[in-house]
């Protein structure tokens, strides 16, 4: 299944099923029942549901006129406020090689506030502060139940589907400050979308294309075959010394092809369209604007 959050006539934010480019509202078919009020609250609300959400796809699905065109759609986003993201550095082997690094020996991770997460379609502010932004095409993993000290094979079981996000990174604010967090985390450096891919829809999640495009040149073109650590390995030892709850992302790193390491090096500008493609996934699509002066 395809889920999504989007605001509905009233400006409050629902969740919806996509299939064949129209929306059902799961909120409304729900009666409104507050697990179905958003992505994140059905995720937050258990396994249970799970079969629950099956029933209310049947039942949508029988009745297309209750149906809306996904392009008349505003997305809302994916996460919920107090979800946590977190973001692999140097996880695909040329990646680190263009850096001139070796791969990890141990996963690198960052985090991602969820207050900079954007959606599909949403405008992407450049400060005026850098004049370095870089893309990032990644796979994100959604987190379906809680992940305590997991390995490997219980990991599995704890990814509720796939998406995708764009770690958008000041490369300058990070040379500047010597680590990664306000150069990972300036307004809007987070878009993720457009939207949930169920893992049961997902053929193989180490085996799928991931290409980005910038006004519709190829930047990035890899295959998540390449990670140094697939999804089940960053879950497994990223939740032996922190719990990992329902609604979380982990975004899996980048491949190579990043403005910064281009010769010479290319950055994002007001107008850039930048397009990210996974198989099996969609297209997360967002433009760089340059950010709007100061009101009081």
């Amino acid at each position: 299944m395809k889920l999504l959050n989007f605001y509905n006539a009233e400006g409050a934010r629902a969740m919806g099923l996509v299939e064949d480019n129209l929306v059902y509202d799961l909120s409304k078919a729900s009666n409104g029942d507050p697990d179905f009020s958003t992505v994140g609250k059905w995720l937050a609300s258990g396994d249970a549901t799970g079969e629950r959400i099956k029933s209310l796809r049947d039942q949508v699905a029988a009745d297309p006129s209750t149906a809306m065109a996904l392009s008349t759609l505003k997305h809302a986003p994916l996460v919920e406020r107090d979800a946590q993201i977190f973001c692999v550095g140097l996880n695909y082997a040329d990646h680190a090689a263009e850096n001139n690094v070796p791969p990890p020996t141990s996963p690198i991770f960052f985090t991602k506030l969820p207050q900079v997460v954007v959606t599909h379609g949403a405008e992407v502010p450049i400060p005026a502060i850098t004049d370095m932004v870089d893309y990032e095409a990644e796979v994100a993993v959604v987190i379906g139940r809680r992940a305590d000290r997991v390995s490997e094979a219980e990991a599995n079981e704890c990814i509720a589907g796939y998406s995708i996000m764009n770690d958008v990174s000041a490369r300058d604010l990070q040379r500047l400050d010597k680590q990664w967090f306000r150069g990972k985390n300036c307004n809007g450096f987070g878009p993720l979308g457009p939207w949930l891919v169920t893992a049961d829809d997902i053929v193989d999640a180490t085996d799928m294309e991931v290409t980005l495009r910038v006004n519709g040149e190829e930047r990035q073109h890899s295959n998540t075959k390449n990670l140094v650590f697939g999804p089940a390995a960053l879950i497994s030892i990223l939740s032996q010394t922190l719990v990992l709850e329902p609604g979380d992302v982990i975004s899996t790193g980048t491949p190579a092809g990043i403005g910064s390491c281009r010769k010479p090096p290319v950055y994002l500008r007001a107008g850039d369209r930048v397009e990210i493609e996974v198989a099996g996934i969609g297209i997360l699509e967002n433009t760089m604007v340059a950010e709007k002066p100061k009101t009081y």
